[in-house]
């Protein structure tokens, strides 16, 4: 089951595209820093957490978690994240050199912090965790199970953990988002 229309205005998004389908399983943190364009299905049990943009034509599978913090996660167009991913903008230095916890004084941790952005037609396996400064390039294709914590090429394939690049991926898909634009176009005249 989804929000109703209706529900998501309630929540007093920053701003809601138009078919928008949000499970009902999924909490909302913050919706008043949320943007999501249109065409956007959110599974259920994800978290929504801070700063965060979605663009259009996006899914993201069930049990995802994003935390944008005050630091901010900006997803593109024709974006597809998998079931259990996680998108950080804050990860604690686990090298020891510094206190970790929520309750220990800022002074005494070394927590990595930074935006995401995961730009159009990227593609994220289930199961990947994106760390903080990451920027997946237009096109970038993650396989499942990665860790992703350095930010990718246009259109490059990554996987493993720490994820390396693979290979390059096909460019054909921007050849259908302008014929399924168009068609669109052509839809509404």
């Amino acid at each position: 089951m989804f929000f109703s229309r209706e529900e998501l205005e309630a929540m007093n998004f920053k701003s809601l595209g138009e078919n928008v389908l949000i499970d009902r399983l999924t909490p909302i943190y913050r919706p008043e820093k949320i943007s999501i364009g249109s065409n956007v299905r959110i599974g259920s049990f994800c978290i929504l957490s801070g700063d965060i943009k979605i663009g259009d034509y996006v899914h993201i599978a069930s049990y995802c978690f994003l935390n944008a913090s005050n630091l901010g996660i900006e997803i593109g167009n024709f974006v597809n994240i998998g079931s259990y991913s996680r998108l950080l903008c804050e990860s604690d230095d686990y090298s020891g050199q510094s206190l970790v916890s929520a309750d220990v004084p800022a002074h005494l941790k070394n927590t990595q912090r930074g935006s995401i952005v995961l730009k159009n037609h990227c593609l994220v396996g289930s199961g990947v965790l994106i760390l903080p400064r990451v920027v997946l390039e237009q096109g970038t294709s993650v396989g499942a199970m990665s860790m992703m914590k350095v930010s990718t090429e246009p259109f490059g394939i990554y996987a493993g953990i720490p994820a390396k690049k693979i290979k390059q991926r096909s460019k054909n898909l921007l050849k259908f988002e302008k014929e399924f634009l168009h068609t669109l176009a052509i839809a509404e005249v």
